[in-house]
C-alpha cells in the first residue's frame, strides 16, 4: 500500500529517512524553500549552491531508500528581498518570478522528482497572511488584527489571483518543457474543509 509521510527533516538527515525506510513508507511530501535556494529571489540576485547541494543530497538518498519524493515549489516563505521590492503576491511581478524559481527547480532536480505541487494550501496563505494576518506578511485590516498595514477587504483576493496566474504560468511551462520528457504530474494543494451550522450534528459513519 502506498503511504505517504509529511515531517521537519531533522539534522540526523540519513536516519530519519532509514527510519521512513523501516516503517514501510514509499513516499515523502517536502518543501522546497525558494528563500534557501535563491535568497534575493532571483537567479540573477545569486543561487546559494548549499541550499542546492542540500536538496540534491535529500532527494538522492529518498531515492536510494526506495522512497518517492512529492515535491511542493512554494510553502509560505516568500524571498524577503521580493516582498521589499514589489510587495511580493500583491503585485502581478510575482508570476514571472515565480516561474523562473519554479524552472530552476525542474533544471535542478527534475530528473529525479516526479511529482510536483506548485503551493502549498494557497488559500490559507492568502487568509493568514492578509485578512488575519496572522501568518507572513502579516498584513490585514485594523479592525481584523493588530497589523501596521494591509487591507483584508481587497488584499486576499489580488493574492490569490496571482497565484493562481502563477500556478498556471508553472504547469503551462512544465507541460510543454519537461513534462513530455519526464512524464510526471503536477498539481497545487488545498486543505479539505467541512463547515457545519451551529449546533449541527455529525454523523457517524
Amino acid at each position: 500500500m502506498a503511504r505517504l509521510f509529511n515531517f521537519n527533516i531533522s539534522l540526523k538527515g540519513e536516519e530519519d529517512i532509514a527510519l521512513m525506510k523501516y516503517i514501510g513508507y514509499d513516499s515523502f511530501r517536502f518543501s522546497i524553500s525558494w528563500s534557501r535556494l535563491l535568497p534575493g529571489g532571483k537567479i540573477s540576485g545569486g543561487v546559494n549552491e548549499e541550499g542546492v547541494k542540500f536538496y540534491n543530497s535529500l532527494i538522492d538518498e529518498l531515492l536510494s531508500n526506495g522512497i518517492q519524493p512529492l515535491v511542493t515549489l512554494f510553502h509560505w516563505d516568500l524571498p524577503q528581498a521580493l516582498e521589499d521590492e514589489y510587495g511580493g503576491f500583491l503585485s502581478p511581478n510575482i508570476v514571472n518570478d515565480y516561474r523562473d524559481y519554479v524552472e530552476f527547480c525542474f533544471k535542478e532536480f527534475g530528473d529525479r522528482v516526479k511529482k510536483w505541487i506548485t503551493f502549498n494550501e494557497a488559500n490559507i496563505f492568502a487568509i493568514g497572511g492578509y485578512n488575519y494576518g496572522v501568518f507572513a506578511p502579516g498584513r490585514c485590516s485594523s479592525s481584523m488584527g493588530n497589523c501596521s498595514a494591509g487591507n483584508s477587504a481587497t488584499e486576499p483576493y489580488i493574492v490569490v489571483h496571482h497565484t493562481i496566474l502563477a500556478h498556471a504560468i508553472a504547469v503551462n511551462l512544465y507541460k510543454h518543457k519537461y513534462q513530455e520528457i519526464r512524464d510526471s504530474p503536477m498539481k497545487t494543494q488545498y486543505p479539505a474543509m467541512d463547515f457545519l451550522s451551529l449546533g449541527q450534528q455529525v454523523k457517524s459513519a
